[in-house]
């Protein structure tokens, strides 16, 4: 991999990153300092390793102009032949320049690097409004479609809940290891879950006409952005750029962000990244109070954690489950709460 790309040095050391659920990421160290390795595995919608390569071109066209407007991101190397992919059997790999730099949630966030947070995302909105729009459009040629915006329905929820406590009930995992707090945890949640929806299921968002769309990050959480002491220095990992509605991004990352372990928001915090991000963006107050509805009912809905332990037996997900789980709770409870958060 290396020796496609002149004047990076000799090879000293690979070691894998740990954090990370969808590729794998390694730290090269070289005789010319370090690099970030990237192998995308993430192949969700892609059929073929030409559809991957395309798509990830894609992002790092999106992440070079990016950084032209000032944006932090950390653009791929070229190698020798101008390329920033390089395909090696039906696999898909880019090398970055080095980032040394911290992940941070949202309780070591003050309220001023909070309104920073909700700022950057807008110039992520409104930089990619610019820089995607001589690349392809929504529904232009050489642009993806418009995506479905249709919301889960509870029947179908319901179904999955029984699939699910059944599995959880009778848990034994692929080690032998019989059924186990979480999955205690598990069954409570899910009974829980589906009493909120036998209560809440006639308030499912109705297919919104025509909500304000645009090319969004995808993925915007903590483990995607890198600090160095007070201030984001690198957004990273761009795999699920694509066009939805924005405003989405905005709450989902939020609840991410500023989720405590005990399932509830930071209000105070969600408030001052959420006015710095509608004025960062040009996004209005019915926009976002729209969005906290759909993703409201999303989380009311998921359950993709359980999914990844009890259908696939992998448990990287497992130690968000608390809070995530309680989270869906609490806002149905604090509804207004989170609503006035986001909005006024």
């Amino acid at each position: 991999m290396l020796r496609r790309y002149p004047g990076v040095g000799e090879p000293l050391a690979c070691e894998p990153i740990t954090k990370g659920l969808l590729n794998h990421g390694y730290r090269v160290s070289t005789t010319r300092g370090s690099y970030f390795l990237k192998h995308h595995l993430d192949k969700k919608h892609l059929d073929d390793a030409t559809g991957e390569r395309a798509a990830i071109v894609r992002q790092h066209r999106a992440t070079q102009r990016l950084k032209s407007l000032g944006v932090p991101v950390v653009p791929p190397l070229a190698d020798a032949g101008g390329e920033t992919v390089t395909v090696i059997g039906e696999d898909c790999y880019a090398l970055h320049p080095w980032v040394d730099g911290l992940h941070r949630v949202g309780a070591q966030l003050t309220p001023a690097q909070s309104r920073r947070l909700g700022a950057l995302l807008g110039t992520v909105h409104t930089g990619l409004e610019q820089v995607m729009a001589a690349g392809g459009g929504p529904g232009s040629p050489g642009g993806p479609p418009r995506p479905g915006y249709g919301s889960p329905h509870a029947a179908d929820t319901f179904a999955l809940i029984d699939d699910l406590l059944s599995a959880a009930r009778g848990h034994v995992d692929g080690r032998g290891a019989p059924r186990d707090a979480f999955d205690e945890l598990a069954v409570h949640r899910l009974v829980e879950r589906r009493a909120l929806l036998e209560q809440h299921g006639h308030r499912r968002p109705p297919t919104p006409e025509g909500p304000a769309t645009g090319w969004v990050h995808g993925d915007f959480h903590p483990l995607n952005l890198l600090y160095r002491g007070a201030d984001p220095v690198a957004i990273v990992d761009w795999d699920r750029l694509a066009v939805q509605p924005r405003a989405e991004e905005a709450v989902r990352a939020a609840a991410i962000f500023f989720v405590r372990p005990t399932g509830e928001l930071d209000l105070p915090k969600v408030r001052a990244y959420a006015r710095a991000y509608r004025s960062a963006a040009g996004a209005g107050a019915a926009e976002l109070a729209a969005a906290v509805h759909r993703v409201w009912w999303e989380r009311l809905n998921d359950f993709w954690i359980l999914r990844w332990r009890y259908r696939l037996d992998d448990r990287r997900a497992d130690p968000q489950f608390p809070a995530v789980s309680a989270l869906a709770v609490w806002w149905t409870r604090e509804y207004e709460a989170v609503g006035a958060a986001f909005t006024e």
